[in-house]
């Protein structure tokens, strides 16, 4: 297989346990992920990477293929590292479980960066922020490229800094969407890196990989993602889906 995607769904989360289960418009939040990650053109097959009997239920009885991980992984990339360790691809697609507005495209153009070029190791999204609110909100995870779009730096600060006497007018700041695809080679790669320092300041995972020495392709999307971490995020899915359906 050239190309797989895996959704990690862990059941339990800090904020909203059992979240990947949560009914939107009457079906599980996993398998709105599922069915948008099934659009794609680029993916070879589609595995749920979960660690609860409960999900792996219900995932199989809408039609998904399912492995059941360790319960002891503490991220996504080493839950899939355990699903793909004994397959023959070559690239993998990292598909959040917790992100039901996910676009297919999106993870097509993931895809298609490292199909395209086989230099790359892991590429990335990015989308235009086009409220001063997002700028500001630490939630909100943006990103600073090259000119050639690879990754300089993530940050939940507002980068790049405005400086009150900078000669540009009108800064263009861009949101980091966490959908990555990387070659199966150097997922293992990933995980063997040492914790960074600025990992561990701004609790972001990919800082691992700069720190390390290694270049992130970024791709700009002009679509975006809620991701759902508590239920008042779960709403605003809904309601979204909602208008999206009439």
């Amino acid at each position: 297989m050239d190309v797989i995607g895996v959704i990690p769904a862990r059941y339990s989360s800090t904020r909203f346990e059992g979240k990947v289960l949560a009914k939107i418009l009457g079906k599980p939040m996993i398998q709105h992920v599922w069915e948008r990650a099934k659009q794609a053109k680029c993916l070879d097959d589609i595995i749920i990477a979960c660690d609860n009997e409960s999900v792996a239920r219900v995932a199989q009885e809408f039609g998904a293929k399912v492995v059941i991980t360790s319960k002891d992984h503490t991220c996504g990339t080493d839950r899939i590292s355990e699903v793909i360790n004994p397959l023959d691809v070559k690239i993998v697609v990292n598909i959040q479980g917790d992100e039901p507005l996910i676009h297919p495209t999106m993870i097509d153009s993931v895809a298609r960066a490292l199909l395209e070029d086989k230099s790359l190791n892991m590429a990335t999204l990015m989308k235009r922020i086009d409220d001063a609110q997002s700028v500001s909100d630490p939630n909100v995870v943006k990103v600073v490229v090259d000119r050639n779009n690879f990754a300089l730096y993530f940050s939940r600060s507002a980068i790049p800094y405005f400086a009150n006497n900078s000669e540009i007018k009108d800064p263009v700041y861009f949101k980091h969407i966490g959908l990555y695809a990387y070659t199966k080679d150097f997922i293992f790669t990933y995980r063997n890196l040492p914790v960074s320092i600025l990992e561990q300041i701004e609790k972001l995972e990919q800082l691992r990989v700069l720190d390390g020495g290694f270049r992130i392709k970024v791709i700009e999307t002009k679509y975006d993602t809620v991701g759902v971490d508590t239920q008042s995020d779960l709403e605003k899915v809904e309601a979204y889906l909602r208008e999206e359906k009439i």
